[in-house]
């Protein structure tokens, strides 16, 4: 009897300590905002877990946080600013963060602890980001298998059977079989673009980049011939892949005439 009163008490135990661990550990949702309403692009950072992330043209972020993580939210326009994450944090869901504008300018820079220097091009060297959620961070089963595209169908049925059918043989006299050839070749090459754009909404590049939003495909494809492009994307770092296309963004511009 006592024997079984002890495994009671260690069940017990051990639900009491995975229901916190489910309360005090999950994806905190959040929006910063500011008198201006200028609150785009802001960095938020969870100092304790070394992960970060940016917020979208209207200041919504989502972070992983845990009891007692250190947020930090930054921008230049903004007075850095440390939240303590608290049980009624996380409870409560979603957390409300108010920015001070940021009226003096620094006489010298001061190295924060957690071995960052508040520049973000350095930062983002040692600063772990969020992974993109994909079948294959997720361990599907055939999560790499790409699904076959309608130009893909379309040259396999123009070159299928060459044996059985006189088809092949005319499409490639007429020209269709390198015409889809081509066409394969060049939706391959842009099919990164599109995943690309889909982690950042157009209101973003409309006011932190100043482009227009019938130029931001134009611009995702001037990154796109950029030999490093492919790199950085595979890298899935939200930020460093924003920047990238910051810096591409400025010799875009002036490519264009674009003020």
């Amino acid at each position: 009897m006592k024997k079984t009163k002890l495994l009671l008490l260690g069940f017990i135990l051990i639900s009491a300590s995975v229901g916190a661990q489910t309360l005090f550990s999950k994806k905190l949702e959040g929006r910063v905002y500011s008198k201006d309403g200028d609150v785009a692009a802001t960095h938020v950072r969870n100092i304790t877990t070394q992960r970060a992330t940016i917020t979208d043209i209207d200041g919504f972020f989502t972070i992983n946080a845990d009891l007692k993580d250190t947020l930090v939210f930054s921008a230049v326009q903004f007075k850095r600013k440390e939240i303590v994450i608290t049980a009624e944090i996380l409870q409560q869901r979603f957390l409300n963060v108010a920015l001070e504008d940021e009226l003096t300018e620094l006489d010298e820079v001061v190295v924060t602890p957690y071995n960052l220097s508040g520049d973000i091009l350095k930062d983002l060297k040692i600063i772990k980001t969020d992974p993109v959620v994909t079948a294959s961070t997720l361990g599907l089963p055939n999560a790499y298998v790409l699904p076959v595209t309608k130009a893909e169908r379309e040259l396999y049925a123009a070159t299928a059977n060459p044996i059985m059918s006189l088809d092949p043989l005319i499409n490639a006299i007429t020209g269709r079989t390198k015409m889809l050839k081509k066409r394969v070749r060049r939706n391959k090459l842009y099919s990164r673009t599109d995943r690309v754009k889909a982690f950042y909404a157009d209101s973003l590049f409309q006011k932190e980049l100043k482009m227009p939003k019938a130029k931001i495909d134009d611009l995702l494809y001037f990154c796109e011939v950029d030999p490093d492009f492919q790199t950085v994307v595979d890298s899935r770092d939200r930020l460093k892949i924003w920047e990238f296309i910051r810096k591409k963004s400025v010799l875009y511009r002036k490519n264009n005439g674009l003020k």
